[in-house]
Parts: C-alpha cells; structure tokens; sequence
C-alpha cells in the first residue's frame, strides 16, 4: 500500500520547483525506467503493477522495487494512460563542462528550446548520433521534465546535459561555432571539419543577438517549398545527420 505522502512527493515532481529541492525526477514506462536501471544514474525506487513483475524483476537486483495496484499508479502517474512501471530517480549532478571533454566531437548548443516534445526529440536524436553532450541555455526546458523525459524514449541515461550561460561559456570552449541560421553557407556544402558546437535556437526567435555574435559561421537547411521555417528538432536531426555522413564517409 503506497502512503498518501509518497503519492503526493512523486505528483510534486512534474513540477520543476520539486525536483530541484527534491534532487529527485520520475520516469515512465518500462523501456525507459530499464535504461535508467541500466546506467549510471541512481533510482530511488520503482513501482510496477503485476503486468510486468516478471520483465522487471530480471533487470533490478539492487533496485528498491515495490509493486502497486493499477489504480495506485494511475495516482502518480502524469500520463493520461499509464504504463505499467515508474521509476523516481536522482538527479545527477554534472561537472561543469570543460573544453577537452568536448574536443574532436560535435556538441549540441541549445539557446532557449521551450518545448518539452523539441527537447526530448533532441536527446533521443543526439543518442541516435552518437552526441554525447548538449550545453543549454538556462532558459531551455527543464530536461527532468516528465514530458521531456518521455519523448526521449530512455534516452536521456545516455546523453548528457548541462544548464549554463551560453554566452559566457561558449567563449572560454574555444570552439567552431555552427549557428543554425535562414540566411547563411548550406548545410550541405559546409565543412564542419571534426568538432565543433552546433548552436540551434528558439522555436520562434531563433537564435539570440548575442548568441549569433559568436557564431564562426552561420549554416542554413536550403528551402524548396512554402514553409516559413523547420521545427527545431527536426533541423536538429538534419544537422546530425550531415555531419554524421561528412565524418563517417
């Protein structure tokens, strides 16, 4: 029987308030909660419905599990149809990013992506491509986020994230700066060379002023047809995917 109190602390993690003082997120779903198990970030507690005691019982040795009833997690749950199993885990607490973790690769520069649906896109394209690392404005979506932490489909265990102030950190990394801009050289002619930041702004604003004058050169997925702009996440995976196919050749 799960207290009213637990039901309540994990219905306090959608917001992000609770999480901060909590240092604690939820994570839903089985494919999801078994790469959070399987990584290097420290669960809490997982609770699971009898559907899946069998799945979950193989995977989680040293895991404090609990099984509920159907009704009880639909009590936590954020989801409109609940999946089974949830998870609360630790928020990790990464090291301020340093210029040689982020040598001789490519980086995500997120400046302001606001929706939950973009940001957990991006995470599960920059695992697809192997990009270990996406620096974000402080005003980008929280990545604990419950709707982010869904999108990203297990995902975010794997990709690292980190908050700061883009425009007094980018200059101290030293690095080439691609900015994802309507009017600059086509993606598809541009030489990347082998790492850099690929800097990708706000779904509506695009890139800050002060952002773009740190740009070393600025990139544009060339339009054939009407459409006034991309969404951010699908010019993102257009952004991975040129580059993954100029360095892998």
């Amino acid at each position: 029987m799960v207290s009213k109190s637990q039901i309540s602390l994990i219905k306090s993690l959608q917001q992000k308030k609770f999480r901060r003082e909590q240092r604690l997120f939820v994570a839903e779903g089985f494919k999801s909660v078994e790469e959070f198990i399987t990584s290097g970030y420290q669960v809490h507690k997982v609770y699971y419905t009898p559907a899946v005691a069998a799945k979950l019982h193989k995977l989680s040795k040293k895991t404090n599990i609990e099984e509920i009833s159907a009704v009880e997690l639909n009590k936590m749950s954020s989801l409109t149809t609940p999946q089974e199993v949830l998870a609360v885990i630790h928020l990790p607490d990464w090291p301020e990013i340093t210029r040689e973790e982020l040598l001789n690769r490519f980086t995500l520069v997120l400046d302001g992506v606001q929706d939950p649906g973009n940001l957990g896109t991006i995470i599960r394209t920059a695992d697809w491509f192997g990009i270990k690392n996406i620096i974000c404005s402080e005003d980008t979506v929280d990545a604990y986020n419950p709707k982010v932490v869904q999108a990203t489909m297990g995902s975010l265990a794997r990709v690292n994230l980190h908050y700061a102030n883009l425009a007094q950190l980018i200059p101290q990394l030293n690095l080439p700066i691609f900015g994802a801009m309507l009017n600059g050289e086509n993606i598809y002619s541009t030489d990347f060379g082998n790492e850099g930041l690929i800097a990708m702004g706000n779904e509506g604003n695009g890139l800050r002023p002060d952002i773009q004058a740190l740009i070393t050169k600025s990139v544009t997925i060339p339009r054939s047809g009407q459409a006034e702009s991309l969404n951010v996440a699908i010019a993102t995976a257009l952004f991975c995917s040129e580059i993954s196919r100029k360095t892998f050749k």
